[in-house]
């Protein structure tokens, strides 16, 4: 089909992209392929998930929340942590030292931190503005002493009204908050120093917030100059921070996510509106043979992946889809974990229909390994994890033996390594004889269950000596998804089964 042109794997072409000065490249460990965004956790109860969870399942990086002082507002509100007032590195969700040894203990297990940055602005006005660190600040006069930063620093006043009007979008406030010029010398050496602190702490790269908000040239200038990774966390030499910049962009605005494509990856919005869109049953499942750039997003390089975020669940729409409907979302991101498409993150939540402030007590653990509480924690759902696997094992095998039933029942191979089948059909069983790809054998669906002491503890897929198998999904299954994939070592068979989940 013309779409699967659009469909390779993207590392090469990252490496290649990067040796010209972007920086696209991930430093993920190897064999490791999607983050999570562990979505307001303290720092302890990072670096304990690492070493109990993460590391286990193959998960490749964390993206945290953001490490600078924030202003402290009444309720404690989850967006009080982008209003930051100084660059010093303690917020609730803990003291520098503590960021520090998450870091290190994170990397010791092969797991990444990605820090969500605050370079476009300050915080909003505050009466009696009081930081998490104790810092003073008096927002309304632009004076924030624990930089120091003084009114000289900022752009002047003015509101965006008009998204169509790049020079508003990039120089005026976003809903308020205090907009930095980094173009002025202080402001790049202050934000610099802080990049290159947090650098030297031993974190692989950045999430850059409001990107779209800022200009690329004086973004190039500021990720350009940051220093090395720090290679006493187990990084080459000569090794860059990975930058993944948010620019949300559904089209019809002035500024667009390709303008910062050369300077590292971009957020693709437009990825998790257009699966949740066609999982809902707003478009049918067979158009996403063409997924990819055929759509109309960033070629895959250049893309970061996801199906919705801290902003987008709390939109109140439909779309995208979060945890709340979760049936539909895990087909979702089984469907984003399986395609070759972009670079992945998964989400992982508190509870949307609680208060804005974060929970103050930390995740508790269930004996299934799933969360309790305010906490979701989807990143723990089997079906979400196992597809992390899957992602892993498949690695850069192409997408082949794509095949649907003319609607919403579809499925294709990765290679001769794995095969995924989805039935949207909300009335309709899939029960077809398909192309799986991978060898003899019987194989453990790893959305049902996994293989424990030799045995599926879900769903098994017979696989015969033409690499075919039948699959039937039920409307009513509990899951809308099968998946297979081959073993750790993909020699190893015992009793006819197939090591089909991996634990890197």
């Amino acid at each position: 089909m013309s779409g699967r042109a659009s469909m390779a794997v993207v590392p090469l072409l990252v490496l290649l992209v990067s040796a010209g000065g972007a920086q696209k490249v991930p430093n993920y460990a190897a064999n490791r392929t999607t983050m999570v965004h562990l979505f307001e956790w303290k720092w302890n109860d990072i670096a304990n998930e690492c070493e109990n969870f993460l590391g286990p399942k193959g998960f490749a990086g964390v993206q945290v929340s953001p490490v600078q002082e924030n202003v402290i507002i009444k309720g404690r509100p989850w967006y009080e942590r982008y209003q930051p007032i100084s660059y010093l590195m303690e917020t609730r969700s803990g003291t520098e030292a503590e960021f520090r040894g998450m870091v290190e203990r994170c990397n010791r297990v092969g797991v990444r931190i990605y820090v969500d940055v605050l370079l476009n602005h300050m915080s909003a006005d505050h009466e009696d503005a009081t930081g998490t660190a104790g810092s003073p600040a008096r927002p309304h006069e632009r004076h924030y002493p624990a930089v120091p930063y003084s009114r000289e620093h900022f752009h002047d006043t003015c509101s965006i009204n008009d998204y169509g009007n790049v020079h508003e979008v990039r120089n005026c406030e976003l809903v308020g908050l205090h907009d930095l010029d980094q173009r002025h010398p202080h402001v790049r050496a202050k934000q610099l120093e802080f990049l290159n602190r947090v650098i030297g702490a031993g974190v692989a790269g950045f999430r850059v917030d409001a990107a779209k908000h800022m200009w690329p040239n004086d973004l190039k200038y500021i990720y350009s100059s940051t220093r090395e990774l720090n290679t006493s966390h187990s990084f080459p030499e000569n090794g860059r921070a990975f930058f993944f910049q948010e620019v949300i962009d559904y089209g019809g605005e002035g500024i667009k996510n390709h303008e910062y494509s050369d300077l590292g990856v971009v957020t693709e919005f437009r990825y998790g509106h257009e699966l949740s869109n066609a999982m809902i049953g707003n478009n049918q499942l067979k158009w996403l043979v063409s997924w990819g750039q055929d759509w109309g997003f960033m070629p895959p390089g250049d893309a970061l992946v996801f199906i919705d975020n801290h902003d987008t669940q709390r939109s109140g729409n439909e779309i995208p889809l979060t945890y709340q409907r979760s049936r539909l979302y895990k087909m979702s991101v089984a469907f984003m974990l399986a395609h070759p498409y972009g670079w992945p993150r998964i989400m992982s939540s508190f509870d949307l229909s609680g208060p804005l402030s974060p929970p103050t007590t930390s995740p508790n653990i269930r004996p299934d390994g799933s969360c309790s509480g305010p906490w979701i924690c989807e990143h723990r759902w089997r079906q979400i994890y196992n597809m992390v696997g899957f992602r892993n094992r498949v690695a850069n095998a192409d997408l082949n033996s794509w095949w649907d039933n003319g609607s919403n029942q579809i499925s294709f191979c990765r290679g001769d390594r794995g095969f995924l089948a989805i039935n949207g059909e909300k009335d309709a069983v899939l029960s077809q004889r398909l192309k799986v790809c991978v060898a003899k054998g019987t194989y453990c669906d790893v959305i049902s269950g996994e293989l424990r002491d030799g045995r599926c503890t879900g769903k098994s897929i017979k696989v015969d000596e033409n690499g075919t198998a039948h699959i039937q999904i039920r409307p009513r299954d509990e899951d809308g998804v099968v998946a297979i994939h081959v073993g750790e070592n993909d020699d190893v068979v015992s009793n006819n089964l197939i090591h089909a989940f991996v634990v890197l």
